[in-house]
């Protein structure tokens, strides 16, 4: 029972780019770092523990033996729950659509895909795609894109640091050149690609598209998401944080440390401390960790009260 320091699984792709790797300190001999899964106990991508008695092993396997570690709120799920990841676009993500639990469980044997962003950096003008300019139909939406229209009816939002965006499942979205976020999402790798501008990958031809999954599963409507829907008023009375979302899958806070943070983990949830800039220490059941910005920690749910020092922003994820 102790703070697990987590080095990621990393991913190169056609639209990633290197800021993880010159600002983040990411490790890889990758040409550059499109995903670091910094949370993941995901067949394709494990996060390993660096420090204590499981340095060198996955947290996969780690959770395989102890599945308390990830508390009570996590008996409900048949796998670890959740997903945590940094995105760098230097190019445009292709369109996609996730789907939703039961059609995934159906189709795939999988994990649907609800997730959400917290934009960590942008260029002045970057902006995502999220559903569609007016509600339409499966139809229209299939003929969109057969005849190369899709770009007309998609909605494009402008985003700025600091924006957060939930993406339910079902909700055609991309994110597009210049912008580095952080994502949390359920446990899941399944992903339906729509479109993706016609272009090639190294070996010369073009990436698979899901067209008749997609059109299944997206929902063919408007972008919306209300926060407070799933937020009391007491939810909004936290010191030194800021709640970005409280879903049935994970609970999100943007934590701002401006000399000493502390809180607790109880039998209930595990905490994610993901490091989103500035330095400090974590002091956890007598261990003390230094930390910098990219650090991704994982306190065993039970570990009891733990606490922050220095100058920081911090992703802190439970469920």
């Amino acid at each position: 029972m102790y703070p697990m320091k987590l080095k990621p699984a990393v991913s190169s792709t056609i639209w990633g780019g290197r800021r993880l790797i010159d600002e983040y300190g990411v490790l890889t001999d990758k040409e550059n770092a499109a995903e670091a899964w910094v949370l993941s106990c995901h067949p394709n991508g494990c996060s390993t523990v660096e420090n204590g008695v499981f340095a060198g092993r996955t947290l996969k396997s780690v959770y395989d033996e102890n599945r308390s570690i990830c508390g009570k709120n996590g008996e409900r799920f048949s796998e670890f729950p959740i997903l945590i990841k940094f995105i760098d676009a230097r190019d445009n993500l292709s369109i996609q659509v996730h789907p939703d639990e039961e059609y995934a469980r159906r189709v795939e044997n999988g994990a649907g895909k609800t997730e959400c962003w917290y934009i960590l950096d942008c260029d002045d003008d970057a902006w995502l795609i999220l559903g569609f300019n007016e509600k339409t139909d499966a139809e229209t939406f299939r003929r969109s894109i057969e005849n190369d229209t899709l770009l007309d009816y998609v909605k494009k939002v402008r985003v700025k640091k600091g924006d957060f965006f939930f993406i339910e499942s079902g909700t055609l979205h991309a994110i597009c050149k210049g912008i580095l976020l952080a994502e949390v999402q359920q446990n899941s790798d399944t992903t339906y690609r729509i479109y993706d501008y016609n272009r090639k990958s190294a070996d010369g031809k073009t990436r698979e598209l899901h067209i008749s999954k997609a059109v299944d599963v997206t929902k063919t409507v408007p972008y919306s998401f209300d926060n407070n829907k799933n937020v009391s008023k007491s939810d909004l009375l936290y010191k030194d944080k800021t709640l970005l979302t409280n879903c049935e899958l994970f609970t999100v806070f943007k934590t701002d440390v401006k000399d000493t943070y502390s809180s607790y983990a109880d039998d209930s949830s595990f905490v994610s401390l993901l490091v989103l800039d500035g330095c400090g220490t974590l002091r956890c059941c007598g261990h003390e960790l230094t930390f910098k910005k990219g650090d991704s920690f994982f306190i065993p749910a039970g570990a009891g009260g733990f606490s922050l020092l220095g100058r920081s922003e911090i992703l802190e994820t439970r469920i």
